[in-house]
C-alpha cells in the first residue's frame, strides 16, 4: 500500500514539474478605449477621465482614460492560467461598466477593449423647468502665423582693381593663374543690417580687360547678411559690379475661419498645429457674440476639451459639449453632420 501511495505521489510531483516547465507566470497589458454608448455611431464620442480599474483578486491597477478615450494598464504581478481579471469603468456621469477577462486565453490578451458607457439620464422635470438658451450660427476663428521674407530693395556697388598689364610676375604673388604676369586683387563687402540678408547675389566685370580677370564667389554665393566679392586682375585696371537683392524676415499673421460639425449636443472641429488665438463666434439667443476659447478652454455654454493627434499632421481636435440649459439652433452651411 505504501508503495502505491509513493508511486501516485511521485506521478503528481512529476506532473507539476512538467506543467511548471511548460508555463511561466507573466504580466499582461490591457488597452482599449472608452466611448459614449449611442445608437448613432457618429455620437459615440470619446470619454476622458474615466477611472479604469483592473483586478485579479490579489492585485489592483488603476488608470484614467485620456482625452481620446484611450487607456493602457498592465498587471505587473503574474496572472496564472484559469484566473480571471475584472476590468471596471467608473465615472459620475455614466453608468458603471464591468468586463471579465480571461488572461490564460491568448486571444483575450491581444484584444482591444472598447467600453461603451451609458450616460446617466438627466431628470425630465429639471430639463423642462429651465428655459433653454439657443446657440446658433457658429464659426471658428483662429490665426495662423507663418515666417515670410519680404523683398525690400536691392544693393548695387562697383569696385576697381588697379593693375598694370604685361609686367612679369617673377614669382611674387599675386600672379595670373598661369603664374606669368603680375596681378592685383580688390574686394568689396556689404552688410545688410540686422534682420536683413542678401540673396541672388551676382558679380561681374563691366569695364577694362575683363577676359584677364577672375572673380571669387565664395564670399557671396550663399547670400546672407554680410557678403564679399573679390576679384583678381592680371592686366590693366578693371571695374567690377556687385548686385544683390535685399530681403527682410517677417512674421505674417492670417486670420482664418472654419465651421464645426455638430452631432446631437456636441460640436467638433480640428485646427492646424500652428493655430493661435482661437475663438468661437456664435449667436446666443439671437445676439452675435465672440467667445475667446483661451488655454483653459472655458465657455459659458459648453464644456470643451482638446487633444493632439498622435500621428500625421499633429493637428488639434476640439470637442465642446453643451451645458445644461443650452441647445443648438439653426447653423450656417457646413455645421451639421
Amino acid at each position: 500500500m505504501r508503495a502505491v501511495v509513493g508511486i501516485v505521489a511521485g506521478a503528481v510531483m512529476v506532473t507539476l514539474i512538467v506543467r511548471s516547465q511548460r508555463w511561466r507566470p507573466r504580466s499582461i497589458a490591457i488597452q482599449g478605449a472608452v466611448i459614449r454608448k449611442d445608437a448613432d455611431p457618429r455620437k459615440e464620442l470619446p470619454v476622458a477621465g474615466v477611472a479604469v480599474i483592473a483586478t485579479d483578486g490579489l492585485m489592483t491597477v488603476r488608470t484614467q482614460s485620456e482625452a481620446s478615450g484611450y487607456f493602457n494598464l498592465s498587471l505587473r504581478e503574474s496572472v496564472w492560467p484559469g484566473q480571471t481579471v475584472t476590468l471596471s469603468f467608473r465615472s459620475p456621469d455614466y453608468e458603471s461598466y464591468d468586463l471579465t477577462l480571461h488572461p490564460g486565453i491568448r486571444s483575450n490578451t491581444e484584444r482591444l477593449y472598447i467600453a461603451k458607457l451609458t450616460p446617466i439620464a438627466q431628470a425630465p422635470a429639471l430639463r423642462s423647468a429651465q428655459k433653454m438658451s439657443v446657440v446658433s450660427n457658429i464659426r471658428i476663428r483662429y490665426t495662423v502665423n507663418s515666417k515670410g521674407d519680404l523683398n525690400i530693395g536691392s544693393a548695387v556697388r562697383t569696385f576697381q582693381v588697379v593693375n598694370q598689364g604685361n609686367v612679369p610676375c617673377n614669382r611674387q604673388a599675386p600672379c595670373s593663374p598661369d603664374g606669368i604676369w603680375k596681378a592685383n586683387t580688390g574686394s568689396v563687402t556689404l552688410d545688410a543690417g540686422p534682420d536683413h540678408e542678401y540673396r541672388n547675389v551676382r558679380a561681374s566685370c563691366i569695364a577694362g580687360p575683363c577676359p584677364f580677370t577672375r572673380i571669387d564667389s565664395s564670399g557671396y554665393s550663399q547670400g546672407g547678411r554680410v557678403i564679399t566679392a573679390t576679384a583678381l586682375d592680371w592686366s590693366d585696371t578693371a571695374t567690377f559690379l556687385l548686385e544683390a537683392e535685399v530681403f527682410r524676415s517677417s512674421i505674417n499673421s492670417n486670420v482664418r475661419e472654419s465651421y464645426p460639425v455638430i452631432f446631437g449636443q456636441t460640436l467638433n472641429f480640428t485646427l492646424p498645429p500652428t493655430e493661435e488665438g482661437v475663438s468661437i463666434e456664435a449667436e446666443l439667443d439671437g445676439t452675435p457674440m465672440v467667445f475667446p476659447l483661451g488655454p483653459d478652454l472655458r465657455l459659458s455654454w459648453a464644456a470643451c476639451s482638446a487633444r493632439t493627434n498622435r500621428e500625421g499632421e499633429h493637428s488639434t481636435v476640439y470637442r465642446c459639449e453643451l451645458k445644461q440649459g443650452y441647445k443648438f439652433g439653426e447653423q450656417g452651411a457646413g455645421n451639421r453632420g
